[in-house]
C-alpha cells in the first residue's frame, strides 16, 4: 500500500494486491475501501496487479485543508487526472487498465477519457456515470434537494425515517436500504456520506466521449450489472452500450451488491 500526494487535493491512499503483472487502477463503491476487490481472487487477481484507491472520507485517504464550502462546491473534474500524473511519477508512464464499481466507475471513466491511448482494459460493475441517476441529481444539484440533503444528514432520526419512506414507496429495495442504513447510523457516518457525495458531484464522465475512445483504441470493455439493481441497472446504460462496437456485457441474478464471491465464480466460468 502507499499514497499519492495529489496537488491541491490531498493524500490518496491505495492498496496493492493481485498476482498478475498488468497494472490496474481500481475504484470502489460507497462505504468500502480500495480492498473491496480482494474477493475476486480467482478471476481478476491472477491477471492484474491492483492499485485499489480509497475514496476521500473512506479508508486512509485525506483531503488537505478543504473547507466545508469547498467540499460542498465539489471537486473539479480535471483534478482526477492528477491520479495518473502522480502514479506515473512513481511507476513510470506505461499502459494500464481501470476498474470501477458503483460511484467508483466515475473516476475510472474520467481517467479513460484522458488516457485512453494507454488503457488496455476497462471493467465496470453496476457503474455510475453512464446515465443520470435522478435521485442523486436532485440531492446534489437541485436547490431544494441540496437543502434537504444537508438537513437530513445532520439529523439523528430524520435520515432513517427518510430511508424507511423510500423503501416503503419502492424507490429502493431491501438490499439498498440495508447498505444505506449501515452508512447513516452514526453522526460521523452521516457527515461522511454528505461530504463524499458532494465532493464527487462534478465528477461525471462524458459517455459519448468515453465510448468514442473505447472504439478508437479498441479497448477491451467489460460491463457487469445486477438484474435486480434499482440504482444503476443495465437498462439505464443501454444508450452507452449501444455506442460501443464490441463490449462484453453481463447481467447476473443479483442486486446492486455485486462485488461478492458469486461474481468471482461467475467470471471464472
Amino acid at each position: 500500500m502507499g499514497f499519492l500526494h495529489l496537488p491541491g487535493l490531498g493524500k490518496a491512499h491505495f492498496h496493492e494486491y493481485g498476482t498478475g503483472q498488468k497494472p490496474l487502477l481500481a475504484f470502489h463503491g460507497y462505504g468500502m475501501t480500495g480492498k473491496q476487490f480482494h474477493v475476486l481472487e480467482k478471476s481478476i487477481l491472477p491477471k492484474y496487479h491492483i492499485y485499489g484507491f480509497d475514496h476521500f472520507f473512506h479508508g486512509g485517504s485525506k483531503l488537505d485543508g478543504w473547507t466545508d464550502k469547498q467540499i460542498r462546491a465539489g471537486m473539479p473534474k480535471n483534478m482526477v487526472h492528477s491520479y495518473m500524473q502522480e502514479w506515473f511519477k512513481i511507476y513510470g508512464e506505461q499502459r494500464f487498465s481501470v476498474m470501477g464499481y458503483s460511484i467508483g466507475a466515475n473516476l475510472a471513466l474520467i481517467l479513460l477519457e484522458e488516457y485512453a491511448h494507454l488503457v488496455d482494459d476497462v471493467i465496470l460493475m453496476a457503474p455510475d456515470g453512464l446515465s443520470v441517476y435522478k435521485g442523486f441529481h436532485f440531492l446534489l444539484h437541485n436547490p431544494l434537494g441540496k437543502f434537504m440533503f444537508r438537513i437530513v444528514t445532520r439529523s439523528k432520526w430524520l435520515a432513517p425515517f427518510v430511508l424507511k419512506c423510500a423503501k416503503k414507496a419502492g424507490l429502493i429495495d431491501d438490499s439498498l436500504y440495508q447498505i444505506a442504513y449501515n452508512e447513516i447510523d452514526t453522526e460521523q457516518k452521516r457527515l461522511d456520506t454528505y461530504y463524499t457525495l458532494n465532493l464527487i458531484r462534478l465528477l461525471k464522465p462524458n459517455a459519448e466521449k468515453v465510448a468514442s475512445r473505447i472504439n478508437q483504441y479498441k479497448i477491451n470493455c467489460t460491463l457487469i450489472f445486477g438484474k435486480d439493481d434499482q440504482l444503476f441497472p443495465k437498462s439505464a446504460a443501454m444508450p452507452f452500450i449501444g455506442m460501443l462496437d464490441n463490449a462484453e456485457v453481463h447481467e447476473l441474478e443479483l442486486g446492486h451488491w455485486l462485488v461478492i464471491k458469486a461474481l468471482d465464480e461467475y467470471l471464472v466460468r
